[in-house]
């Protein structure tokens, strides 16, 4: 593993960025850092014109192709796929509609009588104050009065992007902490969201839609969300994030966005309805039948599975050891099974010398280290790619330094570098 791009500086910026165009509309966690996207951006070269992205999240990979070049992104979470796709979209009317229609509806808003929220989920309760609570439903519903408004997706995620602006309890990703009081950073509802609904008008007028592409709601692991995103042309490059094993839960994630869009929605049809098609990543997502299944499969990956099963060893006498020990032993196995699937699709879909991008961290669950880029790489290899790189990009994990309950393991982010032979 090389580490050339780590002093060359890159990765010294991480996490979406909470400014630039088109980004800062929604901070989903963890997504592509500017420094990363761009060291995997420059990784595939310039000849890539039609670029696949697996783990499209908000899109932020078709920023960073310029024009020229168009990317193809596959997104599980239904809500998320639905932000990337808008912000692929070029408008029909101009930004300066959109804040006119922003301030229609905040002042009727307020003009309306104040809405019952007895209706509303116990966590959306919990996160903020009674007449916060009225304001943002009462956004709601006026927006939802205007379904046939041209800005109606650009202002219900202006409002989404707004609730963890207003909530007086913690709500940093990835967890959401009602018991947790904090202040919050804006006071004002309808102010915050005319702000939020700014920000996109602003990035609309200098650019009406980010480089041209598609966003396919779907499942990486299946044929079908491959055809649909490919629409017939073979992919000539790749650049994507995948999700870390055992780091962030999407779903779980965006639990307060979910509530406050659909009330009364339960942890269940959450699961059904956003973690299902999902790389299985954390425990949650975890069962004994699946990880069984999962071990078979991996075994027929010959560069991985003795690693695989000796580390699924490891993990298994750790969590016998706590009484009540998490089920990692159970989310390895499915994770790379997982994995398996996504990248013979990848194979199955790319040209002959198609190069693929990979941003990736390691893991230590129990303090058993986890070199996921590497057993991608030995995967990538098994399914008809040459791995030609692995980078690493920072170092992370540091914060966890001070916390005796967390491992002392040393992490990193790496840039995985492979290419279809």
């Amino acid at each position: 593993m090389k580490e050339s791009t780590a002093q060359r500086g890159v990765g010294a910026v991480y996490g979406t960025s909470r400014t630039r165009p088109f980004d800062r509309w929604f901070r989903y966690p963890a997504g592509f850092s500017p420094d990363a996207l761009a060291a995997a951006v420059e990784a595939i070269g310039t000849a890539p014109r039609y670029v696949a992205e697996p783990f499209c999240g908000t899109a932020t990979v078709a920023a960073a192709l310029g024009p020229g070049r168009q990317m193809a992104g596959i997104e599980a979470h239904p809500l998320i796929a639905e932000l990337g796709a808008l912000k692929l979209r070029v408008p029909r009317n101009s930004a300066a509609d959109l804040r006119r229609t922003a301030e229609r509806i905040a002042e009727q808003a307020r003009k309306n009588n104040a809405p019952d929220t007895s209706g509303e989920h116990p966590l959306v309760h919990r996160c903020f104050t009674q007449p916060v609570l009225e304001e943002l439903v009462a956004l709601r519903t006026e927006l939802e009065s205007r379904p046939r408004s041209s800005w109606r997706g650009h202002l219900k995620w202006a409002l989404l992007a707004t609730l963890r602006d207003v909530a007086s309890v913690k709500v940093g990703w990835p967890y959401q902490r009602p018991s947790h009081s904090r202040e919050a950073p804006h006071r004002d509802p309808s102010a915050r969201f005319l702000a939020r609904a700014e920000m996109m008008a602003a990035d609309l007028e200098v650019g009406p839609g980010l480089s041209g592409g598609s966003v396919t709601r779907g499942d990486a692991r299946r044929a079908a969300s491959w055809r649909r995103a490919a629409a017939g042309r073979p992919f000539d490059g790749c650049v994507t994030s995948p999700p870390y094993l055992n780091n962030f839960d999407y779903a779980d994630a965006t639990r307060l966005e979910l509530y406050f869009l659909e009330s009364g929605w339960s942890w269940g049809e959450m699961c059904r309805r956003v973690r299902s098609d999902m790389l299985v990543a954390t425990t949650q997502q975890s069962s004994r039948e699946r990880s069984a299944r999962a071990l078979r499969q991996v075994g027929r990956h010959p560069t991985v599975a003795a690693e695989v099963e000796r580390l699924h060893a490891r993990l298994v006498e750790e969590r016998a050891r706590r009484p009540r020990g998490k089920e990692y032993d159970q989310v390895l196995p499915t994770y790379f099974a997982d994995m398996a699937l996504i990248l013979a699709q990848l194979r199955n879909h790319t040209s002959p010398g198609a190069r693929c991008a990979w941003v990736i961290g390691d893991s230590a669950p129990y303090a058993v280290y986890i070199d996921t880029p590497k057993l991608i790489g030995h995967l990538a290899e098994d399914l008809g790619f040459e791995v030609l790189e692995d980078t690493k990009i920072r170092s992370r994990g540091a914060r966890w330094r001070t916390n005796g309950t967390r491992h002392q393991v040393a992490l990193s982010e790496r840039l995985l570098i492979f290419k279809r032979r």
